[in-house]
């Protein structure tokens, strides 16, 4: 369907047929769900031996009795996992409860109230503050900042990472830039990993800002491979090289490995860092869920462990991933309706319409009973400037379903964009 060359009566002629196809699925009522990248069930049943896997045993490796207070690190064996994730030492890591997305909020929430440096470096008091914003990107990380008032400037992304070129220019133009968000391995929404260059760049950054300055290295996808595993540079070995340990801190999960709702959740970083944070995390919590980090680790016992349970998520997710990708080229492979990123990894597709239609494309599935992601929330403030950016999360429904709903969704661009040029 080339739409630059089509005759008027060739558009109006396709338009009918579009219409014809949208009436046979609205018929069929359709409930289909594409919305957020969750473990699916068959996932989530991967990790069914973490019930019951302790076997009245709470002691950790040292002895510790994991039921009572206290260990405000986490237990030493899930640091130890939490470091062979993110590439760092054990003592560098902390093992935290359920969710790095907490992690990430109370590590800008002690940023902006307490400073990271010691008393007197609040950015609060620094006057504005202001994060960038690679896009598109995660929505979740745009809610933080909008929840502390924080200002996102956004840089594009490119299939190596930020650009960089402009993130340099914009740190060392304004100093109330306190932070950069990061999804570096199989980014959210593109599935982009960054270069081993960006990486580079991005651990010098600490030597341009200022000392208040710091990347939030969200890498939630570190072992998230579908085919072959792919290696992300490790940021802090460069950081150690610039004398920048200080300006990066990281973050990953189990969420997407065992049970979502109740995994285990890693912060590393430098020790000035982990200081910062736990003198005020010792004010709101005695102690992690240290029972569920030995769960854990009695279901993966080591790096090796890991690897293997993650090779079964990906024989689940590949052939949804491999159907989205079939739909799209078979749809769009041959004309500029659409452009999207093929992935080796994470949890979404990235797709592109023509600009001005993401919304009309949004809205017309939903109709037909097919849900996606709304329009917009892969940018801050839920605005994408072009409309053109719609995420694809194919990992809940069964790969009958994505099948189907993908049909759906191919129908709907191409509705969309005819309309768009009949002028509908």
């Amino acid at each position: 369907m080339d739409l630059s060359t089509a005759s008027s009566e060739q558009l109006q002629q396709w338009h009918r047929e579009l219409q014809q196809e949208f009436k046979a699925f609205a018929q069929q009522n359709l409930n289909l769900d594409l919305t957020r990248g969750k473990p699916s069930t068959e996932q989530l049943n991967l990790a069914d031996r973490l019930d019951g896997i302790l076997a009245g045993n709470y002691s950790s490796g040292d002895g510790t009795d994991t039921r009572n207070y206290g260990g405000l690190d986490g237990i030493a064996e899930a640091r130890k996992l939490g470091a062979d994730i993110l590439g760092l030492a054990p003592e560098q890591v902390l093992a935290q409860g359920n969710s790095s997305l907490t992690l990430m909020f109370h590590t800008v929430m002690i940023g902006m109230q307490f400073g990271l440096q010691g008393k007197g470096t609040a950015w609060k008091q620094q006057g504005p503050v202001k994060f960038i914003c690679p896009v598109p990107g995660y929505d979740r990380h745009f809610t933080i900042c909008e929840q502390w008032g924080i200002e996102m400037i956004t840089v594009p992304m490119t299939p190596n990472g930020p650009e960089m070129d402009m993130v340099e220019d914009l740190i060392r133009d304004d100093p109330a830039i306190k932070g950069m968000w990061c999804v570096p391995k199989y980014s959210n929404p593109t599935g982009a990993i960054y270069s081993e260059d960006t990486v580079l760049r991005i651990a010098k950054l600490g030597s341009i800002a200022g000392e208040g300055f710091r990347v939030l290295w969200d890498n939630a996808y570190a072992v998230h491979d579908l085919n072959e595993p792919k290696t992300l540079a490790n940021i802090m070995t460069f950081c150690e090289e610039f004398g920048t340990e200080d300006s990066v801190i990281q973050f990953a999960s189990t969420s997407k490995i065992t049970h979502a709702g109740s995994g285990v959740a890693f912060i590393g970083a430098s020790t000035k860092n982990l200081t910062a944070l736990k003198s005020v995390m010792g004010t709101f919590t005695i102690g992690p869920d240290k029972v569920n980090q030995l769960r854990h680790l009695r279901l993966l016992p080591d790096y090796s462990a890991l690897q293997r349970h993650m090779q079964q998520h990906a024989e689940i997710l590949k052939p949804r991933f491999d159907c989205v990708l079939q739909h799209l080229d078979r749809g769009f492979g041959d004309n500029d309706l659409g452009h999207w990123q093929a992935v080796d990894g994470g949890y979404f597709i990235s797709f592109d319409s023509r600009p001005g239609l993401a919304k009309n494309i949004v809205k017309l599935a939903n109709e037909l009973g097919v849900k996606l992601t709304p329009a917009g929330a892969t940018y801050p403030y839920g605005k994408d400037p072009e409309d053109r950016n719609i995420r694809i999360a194919p990992s809940v429904p069964s790969l009958e379903q994505v099948d189907k709903a993908m049909a759906v969704f191919v129908l709907c661009v191409k509705l969309a964009s005819l309309n768009q040029a009949l002028g509908n």
